[in-house]
């Protein structure tokens, strides 16, 4: 990281979070960013469900929402760029405040609600996008509006509108600060909402267009086995492992911890690490997987891969590290291949699975939770719903999830 990159972080760290992001975005537009060296080696290319990515780093949804800097962030030096999560209608969100920098903690809370410009703003801009030479692949994140009647068929609206200029799409369906939308990681549902997808795409002669589903960390295994048989028989082409947790570890020092919203950064790095080790094993090649939550460096990026991720998405580090942390993990992976004496990225995956699924937090086992740390997600959980006006779930079901962990010690 030079000194202007250093300067500029520190300035906008003294802003409030969400107009620090709009300035970067706006930064980004205009072309005022550090430029480094972007670090091509064919090592690392990866192919992936019939697309070829220049490496295997990528930017999560949720930086990027309305697809306004994907033409610098592809500069920077990320192998693909994920944009969204878009809704077939333009919708503002939840109330500001909504972003919070959790400093001491490398974390970052948000309840943002799918804020964003709506599907044809979003795919205007996208358009013209693909008509510039040398982009990497452009991923669509797409979701459903808060106050949708049928939101199985937002999903396929999106897949309607964004088939012909993306290279893959996400649904997700994992979110927590939507009410009711992790309700579709069920396995009826998300065999239901994957029909509607690939029907669309097949219809719009895209019937190869990869398809990804994005999950949520906070599911014991019971449930994830679940969800990858699902997607499987879905047509899905892999899983995005994993969104933000609901839960607060006791480990976080920042005032701001108790804030209603989505954990995501450091924290969340062993969780869905452990998550993602699990599905490389239950998916047993069927499905391709993405490892998101907690990359930071090249040793957690690294550590994503063994656990068996063929790509890799970063997105809070970017906001605490900068456009050099694209280039530092890129070079720390070249580093660690050579020790490990792989000659291509690929060889690595999934190496350290078996490890890293068999671990679990302290005082919790592989199917269950500790009385305290239960009744801390649900406490967080409860806050959320009491924050996004889900009154019947408040009133009624953690209440009642909070008591039952406390007779039996289960994770809910």
């Amino acid at each position: 990281m030079n000194w202007s990159e250093t300067l500029a972080l520190r300035l906008l760290h003294r802003l409030e979070p969400e107009r620090a992001h709009e300035l970067t975005i706006r930064a980004l537009q205009w072309g005022l960013f550090p430029m480094s060296r972007p670090v091509t080696d064919e090592r690392l290319r990866v192919d992936c469900c019939g697309l070829s990515f220049a490496n295997p780093l990528g930017l999560a949804a949720g930086f990027d929402k309305n697809a306004r800097a994907a033409p610098a962030l592809f500069a920077i030096g990320f192998g693909f760029v994920e944009v969204g999560t878009v809704t077939p209608l333009a919708q503002p969100g939840n109330p500001r405040p909504r972003l919070f920098r959790l400093k001491e903690d490398e974390a970052i809370i948000n309840r943002l609600g799918f804020n964003n410009e709506g599907q044809a703003a979003v795919l205007a801009r996208l358009r013209k996008y693909a008509r510039l030479s040398g982009r990497g692949v452009l991923g669509v994140n797409i979701g459903a509006n808060k106050n949708s009647r049928d939101r199985i068929a937002d999903y396929a609206q999106g897949a309607r509108c964004f088939a012909d200029v993306a290279d893959y799409l996400t649904v997700n369906i994992s979110s927590p600060n939507t009410p009711g939308l992790r309700d579709l990681q069920g396995p009826e549902a998300l065999r239901r909402l994957l029909a509607g997808v690939k029907a669309v795409v097949a219809e719009r002669g895209r019937a190869a267009l990869p398809v990804f589903v994005k999950i949520a960390p906070d599911m014991d295994d019971a449930a994830l086995a679940e969800i990858v048989e699902a997607a499987v028989e879905g047509g899905a082409a892999g899983l995005i492992v994993s969104n933000t947790t609901i839960e607060r570890p006791e480990s976080l020092k920042s005032p701001l911890r108790t804030e209603a919203g989505g954990l995501s950064g450091l924290p969340l790095f062993a969780p869905s690490t452990r998550m993602l080790a699990r599905a490389w094993l239950l998916a047993a090649g069927r499905l391709r997987l993405i490892g998101v939550g907690g990359v930071r460096d090249a040793e957690t990026a690294w550590t994503k891969i063994r656990a068996g991720a063929d790509l890799v998405q970063v997105l809070s580090a970017f906001v605490y590290r900068g456009p050099s942390l694209v280039a530092d993990i890129l070079s720390g992976l070249l580093e660690r291949m050579e020790r490990a004496g792989y000659a291509h990225v690929s060889e690595a995956v999934g190496t350290a699975a078996e490890e890293w699924a068999e671990r679990h937090a302290p005082g919790q086992s592989r199917t269950g939770a500790s009385v305290g740390q239960s009744t801390s997600r649900a406490v967080a959980a409860l806050g959320n719903a009491f924050y996004l006006g889900d009154w019947t779930k408040a009133r009624g079901g953690v209440k009642r999830n909070v008591i039952t962990q406390h007779q039996t010690g289960s994770e809910t």
